[in-house]
């Protein structure tokens, strides 16, 4: 069972509507002891970072157990920014700080008609180097959906590398921790592909 973690910002009718095309059993826990259960757990979001605040205290704390004790984690957009130490966007709230470093504004180009927000299809880079479980059997210079100001620093556990301006991390994985900036739930067959190459990590995990 996937626990999809609802905070009030997140695109919960399109990410259910795509786990649902995929045959994916998931529940919406209402209480964080719930997450014992969970397969795997998605933690969406669209919007201001400062949503995320929601989830001090005992909803971090039982995500955070979850993921010591091996249970995969998937942010997607807001909830990938999430994964890491902050965000310039809400300075004062901490984000989970699985992930090294702080996410930062996008700048765009007036010559170049880069604006931002950051919205629409743009090419997503698969790191040669990463582990590629989240990315496997997706080509280089795929296209995928984007809709956000604030992006990802490009670390060592980047997964995909966008440029919108200026390069940034559009896809993070490490271990059983994963993150996508872009919302695979409105990606076509790409996103599709990223959801159950998660769900494909959470099912191994559960026959070993």
């Amino acid at each position: 069972m996937i626990s999809l973690i609802d905070y009030r910002a997140g695109n919960l009718t399109s990410v259910r509507k795509a786990l649902t095309a995929l045959e994916a059993n998931f529940s919406i826990p209402n209480d964080p002891a719930e997450l014992t259960k969970a397969q795997g757990i998605i933690v969406p979001g669209v919007g201001h970072f400062s949503a995320t605040k929601t989830l001090a205290g005992v909803w971090q704390s039982a995500i955070l157990e979850r993921v010591a004790a091996g249970t995969p984690l998937l942010g997607i957009c807001v909830g990938m920014q999430w994964l890491f130490e902050g965000s310039d966007e809400a300075p004062s709230i901490p984000g989970l700080g699985v992930m090294k470093g702080r996410c930062f504004r996008l700048v765009g180009q007036s010559d170049r008609r880069l604006k931002v927000p950051h919205v629409g299809w743009n090419v997503i880079q698969p790191v040669p180097a990463a582990p590629g479980r989240l990315l496997k059997g997706v080509m280089p210079d795929s296209q995928v959906y984007f809709t956000h100001s604030y992006a990802s620093p490009i670390t060592g556990d980047s997964a995909a590398i966008t440029t919108h301006g200026q390069p940034f991390a559009s896809a993070v994985e490490r271990e059983h921790i994963f993150g996508v900036q872009f919302h695979p739930e409105k990606s076509s067959q790409t996103g599709l592909r990223v959801l159950k190459n998660f769900l494909d990590v959470c099912q191994q995990r559960e026959s070993n």
